[in-house]
């Protein structure tokens, strides 16, 4: 009979150990992959490993007004528990570390309300060469238009040392939650509003569902620091408000959430726009649907205007598991987006 081979337990890191070659041979009987990623070019030969802490392997760019040492924006998160504050704290604090932007969760609880004020203020973790975003919702900045009060606007970037404001437009999220607001006057009409008589920074972005190309087409001609996709794809919160329902809330309702437009439909819209206004457009925050830094590398070098992409879920996880994990995620986010800029290119559609 013949003698069945056994083969020795997985080696220890150490590459000069003898059984390393018999690891290759176990795990090769199940390291079969059948399905490429075809979104790139993988291009061994043009180009060698990043060199670990090498300045030279950063790509910095300026966007926002700031230099970012990397291309990724930590999209809004929130504020209001004791959680939440530390959550932010953490995400501040990367963001400063290794030369991020970050958006702030919904800063209405702390528009005339200082309670919970230092969930928001961030400054001081982050340092001042983060661009750093308050947040509102476009229901919130309307009624202040129609109260007169945009000096509550103008307080709240002073108090949480912000860089501007997101104003986040969610029409299908309000209709859905029992307690929402109602969106009585096309946003595109608020915005400008915000734009001709305040001095300030603006970011508009949705919330999940993304936006159509009339939509990104009307917010290019305004003067906005940029726009945020939050694509189809990613949280999705009108589906968030339908699951949180406990009674019948305009029932049968819930299929807007199906509704949208994912990032790579957005990208090519924007892209349409850049071409017909010879660039002279926002740049943008590719956001919704990014599930790992190969979807930011590949959205990011698809978009013909100048972009970075962001993430709210996968940042959060990090965060709420402690500092050192959130640490290592970040690194491996860069180490990954270095990587692919050394060895793919992403194949033209």
């Amino acid at each position: 009979m013949e003698q069945k081979v056994s083969l020795p337990e997985l080696s220890s890191n150490d590459p000069n150990s003898s059984t390393r070659k018999a690891d290759h041979i176990r795990l090769a009987l199940q390291s079969q992959v059948h399905q490429n990623d075809a979104r790139f070019y993988y291009e061994p030969i043009l180009g060698a490993h990043p060199k670990p802490d090498d300045p030279a392997q950063l790509e910095s760019l300026s966007f926002l007004g700031k230099r970012f040492r990397n291309p990724i924006w930590i999209s809004s998160m929130t504020g209001g528990t004791e959680l939440a504050g530390t959550i932010n704290r953490r995400l501040a604090k990367v963001c400063g570390q290794y030369g991020l932007g970050m958006g702030l969760g919904s800063c209405r609880m702390i528009l005339e309300d200082d309670t919970y004020l230092s969930d928001f203020q961030l400054r001081k973790d982050a340092g001042s060469e983060v661009a750093l975003y308050a947040n509102l919702g476009i229901a919130q900045v309307q009624e202040i238009l129609d109260r007169g009060r945009l000096d509550l606007i103008t307080e709240l970037i002073d108090k949480t040392e912000t860089d501007g404001l997101i104003i986040h437009v969610n029409p299908l999220q309000e209709w859905l939650q029992p307690e929402g607001d109602l969106i009585a006057r096309e946003p595109i009409n608020t915005i400008t509003d915000v734009l001709e008589r305040l001095d300030l920074r603006v970011i508009v972005k949705e919330v999940g569902q993304g936006m159509g190309p009339n939509s990104l087409k009307a917010l290019t001609e305004l003067p906005l620091a940029a726009i945020d996709f939050a694509a189809f794809g990613g949280t999705n919160f009108t589906q968030m408000e339908a699951d949180r329902r406990t009674a019948p809330h305009r029932p049968g309702h819930e299929i807007l959430a199906f509704t949208g437009h994912s990032a790579d439909e957005m990208i090519g819209f924007y892209n349409n726009i850049y071409q017909n206004t010879q660039g002279s457009i926002p740049p943008v925050i590719i956001s919704g649907g990014v599930q790992n830094f190969l979807d930011g590398y590949y959205y990011i070098q698809k978009c013909k205007a100048p972009a970075i992409y962001g993430q709210a879920s996968a940042f959060l996880r990090a965060a709420i598991e402690g500092t050192e994990e959130l640490d290592l995620f970040v690194q491996s986010q860069i180490e990954g987006l270095q990587l692919a800029r050394k060895l793919l290119r992403i194949k033209e559609s």
